[in-house]
């Protein structure tokens, strides 16, 4: 190549190069120039009919030089268009479609845009994310145990570990307080060892007076029930945090397979129950142990869950899920995309419930170049997504030039290259 020809080459580039920016001035322009026309006044207008716009709360017109009459806030009539401080805001709502495509900016009107005023950053309470929430594993559940303190209808039955009192109007020998053992007896002077164990009170001292007549013509036998209910103290012993959370309460979290333990009723599934449903079956199980419990589960920390956003953008990672997160907001999180991220092909990965592989691909170009404001690729993201923002054609081909030639052939064989103006020739 010639230096002459490298000359014209440069030319005809940079000529090409100016064309395209002028082209691009006049398109500006045009677009400026098709845009409403707002009236403006001169700098210089005097106000009809005094120095204040209100008079007895009513507007007055302005009389602007070489421009007619011309009326505060644009309106027409007898009444001004409103409070000047609340203006009214235009854009674009999702609504605006049809349902057979997005709306566009074409689609501009008065939209409900600051509801709350100064209150905005508080924003709407919304609705529900979700219908109902449903545990699964490494959630956190906080079980609080009640006593009910009501009246059952069956009569109670003695249980191990409960104390009773026999006492005698004809025999005191026969006096005693009594412990039922872990094998449900209690021992009595001359009948020995006699079985209580799931038997009411007036059962007991029935079997007793009976057996007694062996030993007396009468039998006067009164048992009183000192300590009951010895298996549910025992549940509250065992769930008692009052030293340290506080209260009557146990902290379980979700195993991988989907199971709690609690104390006294064991294994529990749970895995895509609602907490009306845990509570349920818990109570249920509890009731046929003890009577006069009540227990409450409180979600006390949701499972972690995680986005991962990895391609071109600046900061690839994972992510928490605090909030519900969409596609753009995930590329913030990843603090935007490279220059070079293919915006119009972004896929994402996705986990079904029965663990099976689904995948989409997102057009976002529009929406983060402010040309569709209401993006229907805008879409909500799921726990574990992955987020992947792919190169374009032309960054991948740079990609692999820099990596044969850059990084690979030249590495390896270095070669130098330089024009002398004055002979033409290389080296």
């Amino acid at each position: 190549m010639t230096i002459q020809n490298w000359f014209r080459r440069r030319l005809a580039w940079a000529a090409l190069g100016s064309l395209a920016a002028g082209a691009a001035i006049v398109a500006s322009m045009s677009f400026v120039r098709s845009l409403p026309q707002v009236a403006t006044l001169p700098a210089e207008v005097r106000v009809v009919g005094g120095e204040s716009p209100l008079v007895d709360g009513a507007w007055l017109s302005i009389d602007a030089r070489d421009a007619g009459e011309v009326k505060l806030c644009q309106f027409s009539g007898s009444m001004p268009c409103g409070d000047g401080c609340e203006v009214r805001i235009d854009g674009v709502d999702c609504r605006m479609g049809n349902g057979c495509g997005e709306p566009g900016w074409d689609q501009w009107n008065k939209i409900p845009w600051q509801a709350f005023g100064a209150g905005e950053y508080v924003g709407p309470a919304r609705t529900a994310a979700i219908p109902e929430y449903r545990l699964r594993t490494d959630d956190q559940i906080e079980f609080i145990y009640r006593l009910t303190r009501e009246a059952t209808a069956a009569e109670y039955q003695l249980e191990v570990g409960d104390s009773i009192k026999v006492e005698s109007l004809i025999d005191p020998a026969l006096d005693r307080d009594v412990v039922i053992q872990p094998d449900g007896t209690i021992t009595l002077r001359l009948l020995g060892q006699i079985r209580v164990a799931g038997k009411t009170i007036n059962a007991v001292q029935m079997e007793l007076e009976e057996k007694y007549k062996k030993y007396y013509k009468v039998t006067e036998l009164t048992l009183t029930p000192v300590k009951t209910n010895t298996r549910l103290e025992d549940l509250r012993a065992a769930v008692d945090s009052r030293f340290f959370s506080g209260g009557q309460g146990k902290l379980v979290r979700v195993t991988p397979e989907g199971t709690i333990s609690l104390p006294a009723i064991g294994v529990v599934m749970v895995q895509n129950l609602s907490l009306e449903e845990v509570k349920r079956e818990v109570d249920e199980r509890y009731a046929q142990i003890v009577d006069g419990l009540e227990v409450t589960p409180i979600l006390q920390t949701r499972a972690p869950r995680f986005i991962y956003v990895l391609g071109e953008v600046r900061q690839p990672g994972r992510f928490s899920l605090e909030a519900p997160t969409t596609a753009m907001q995930s590329i913030a999180l990843a603090g935007g995309w490279n220059n070079g991220g293919n915006l119009r092909q972004i896929v994402v990965f996705r986990r079904g419930e029965d663990w099976r592989l689904l995948a989409t691909k997102l057009d976002l170009r529009g929406a983060l170049y402010g040309t569709r404001p209401a993006p229907s690729d805008e879409i909500w993201l799921r726990d574990s997504d992955v987020v992947v923002v792919p190169a374009t054609s032309l960054k991948r081909a740079n990609d692999v030039f820099e990596l044969v030639f850059t990084n690979g052939v030249y590495r390896v064989f270095p070669i130098s290259f330089s024009y002398q103006f004055g002979t033409g020739s290389t080296l």
